[in-house]
């Protein structure tokens, strides 16, 4: 109980605007997402508690998984989750043209460090990355080809970076502070997703040893 009002108190510290829009990036409160979904998306009440969420797959990619909030499961309809899991051409096709030409959908954490290994989810916010922005489109398209000429051809892995947008947009719209009233700096969780690429190689060794994995950062600026 007492760490339930913790955790309420810390919540209740944190200020910031509920939807955030930028050229680039757009982030909303988790419980702001739900009861006033933004254009493209719909939100569907289950029986006993939670929700489902519909989205237009024309317009956006939505990458997350299944989650709670305070109002239950949140349950995003037909999202593969935060690793999308391409076993040919054609699937790292279509998703290389979403990315590139849709909104992505991320859930993140806004969390408080208690410890080396231990943290305090403050909020959850849905972070939607706009793919056909210039700038995005650029830095996405670098990546995946700096990503597919690195591995030669083998099954590889590479995770998509935004710790960095979301703490530009961080800086300048959310404040955190702790019980004690000292303003904090929040750690972000979550804040990537994951694309799985799995070749038909007889003897795909780099992959089985780690050493097809890669990363690569997307930035506002």
């Amino acid at each position: 109980m007492k760490q339930q009002q913790q955790q309420q108190q810390q919540q209740n510290n944190m200020t910031s605007d509920k939807v955030s829009h930028s050229r680039r990036v757009e982030v909303t409160e988790l419980e702001q997402f739900l009861t006033e979904p933004p254009a493209g998306f719909s939100v569907e009440p289950l029986s006993g508690a939670g929700y489902r969420v519909h989205s237009d797959p024309e317009r956006n990619l939505v990458l997350i998984d299944d989650c709670q909030s305070c109002r239950g499961t949140v349950v995003f309809h037909k999202s593969p989750g935060r690793s999308v899991k391409m076993q040919n051409l054609w699937e790292y096709t279509s998703t290389r043209k979403s990315l590139l030409s849709k909104w992505i959908y991320v859930l993140t954490s806004a969390c408080d460090k208690k410890s080396t290994d231990e943290f305090t989810v403050l909020k959850q916010y849905v972070v939607a990355i706009d793919g056909s922005d210039p700038l995005i489109k650029w830095q996405m398209e670098r990546g995946l080809d700096w990503t597919i000429s690195s591995v030669a051809g083998e099954s590889y892995r590479v995770d998509i970076d935004l710790t960095e947008a979301v703490e530009s947009w961080a800086a300048k719209n959310i404040n955190v502070n702790t019980d004690d009233l000292m303003q904090v700096e929040p750690v972000w969780r979550d804040v990537s997703f994951t694309l799985k690429y799995y070749s038909d190689a007889l003897f795909d060794f780099p992959h089985w040893f780690g050493f097809s994995k890669r990363t690569f950062k997307l930035r506002l600026t």
